[in-house]
């Protein structure tokens, strides 16, 4: 604690410290299922901390209640929350991906074992969460200043399912 006895920003943990606004999912007790979910879906993350429930107000007594995960740099915490919250398609996380086989690694791996797909690159993994596994050049190909070009593309992408960069390349060249 600081030198005044009151509690401010440098008494934060250091895993917190430095990004200013956290992605806080709450889950109906499947968080710490998640959260090793999520961490073995993507490269480069990690579970950062797990918070054991103490009070049987909040769950079971000795389960994990929050996990606080790095996901390509990017901190999350994962609640148990209880069955009274479910996620929907209002919010959603966005994958930018390099290449094709980056996005179909992420589509296979996120609708897995009861994930949906669902519409131009979207999809909802098994506990719910809305993902958007979309390509970097989606933003180019969208935004060239030709709104013919980005026509094509965007007509291209709503009948698609899973995103094809080949595809929305071909309809920005209009081939």
């Amino acid at each position: 604690m600081n030198s005044s006895n009151n509690i401010s920003a440098s008494d934060a943990p250091s895993f917190l410290s430095t990004q200013k606004i956290t992605t806080f999912l709450t889950f109906n007790n499947q968080a710490e299922e998640a959260s090793n979910f999520y961490t073995s879906v993507f490269k480069d993350s990690k579970v950062i901390q797990k918070t054991i429930n103490r009070d049987e107000r909040a769950g079971k007594v000795g389960a994990m209640l929050i996990a606080t995960l790095e996901l390509f740099g990017q901190k999350f915490m994962l609640l148990n929350g209880g069955p009274s919250f479910t996620f929907t398609q209002g919010f959603s996380l966005m994958v930018n991906c390099d290449t094709q086989a980056e996005i179909d690694e992420y589509w296979e791996k996120l609708t897995a074992d009861g994930g949906k797909e669902v519409m131009c690159g979207w999809l909802t993994d098994k506990f719910g969460v809305s993902w958007q596994i979309v390509p970097f050049v989606m933003g180019k190909l969208m935004s060239s200043g030709d709104p013919e070009k980005s026509k094509r593309v965007m007509d291209a992408m709503m009948q698609m399912v899973k995103l094809d960069i080949t595809g929305l390349q071909k309809a920005f060249d209009g081939v």
